[in-house]
């Protein structure tokens, strides 16, 4: 049996209803691919915490848990595990997002999320956005 892999990943919103995906950096696995923000959840740590975490870590930006929407998940088997993601709206948080770990983001059309390659996982989730956001 496959390792369970448990990530939280956000979908940030802004204020014209785009997505913010971020491009997975060089050196780690998937590099190049573009992803909904978010993280390995540690040991004793909640999805929600985790994300607060990540988000901060990766964007430099704060998310409050009270901000955070549960809104679908993903459960996609991978070659060496099997990842379960939750996936979480957010539509507010404080500072402006710079990336920590050199990664690009860009804020996209739900329409257009179909264009940018993105991990197996992510893909079913997209309809799913294009239908909150269309």
């Amino acid at each position: 049996m496959k390792p369970i892999i448990l990530v939280a990943a956000v979908a940030l919103i802004d204020a014209d209803n785009r997505v913010l995906i971020a491009q997975r950096p060089s050196g780690k696995s998937m590099a190049g691919l573009w992803e909904f923000p978010g993280g390995k959840i540690e040991p004793g740590e909640t999805p929600e915490a985790a994300l607060v975490r990540e988000v901060k870590e990766e964007l430099g930006i704060e998310v409050c848990l009270e901000c955070l929407a549960p809104f679908n998940f993903a459960s996609h088997s991978y070659e060496t595990f099997h990842l379960l993601m939750p996936l979480y709206i957010c539509r507010t948080w404080e500072g402006e997002i710079a990336p920590r770990e050199g990664q690009q983001f860009a804020f996209v059309r739900a329409l257009d999320l179909t264009k940018y390659p993105m991990p197996p996982a992510d893909l079913p989730l997209i309809p799913w956005l294009r239908d909150l956001l269309a």
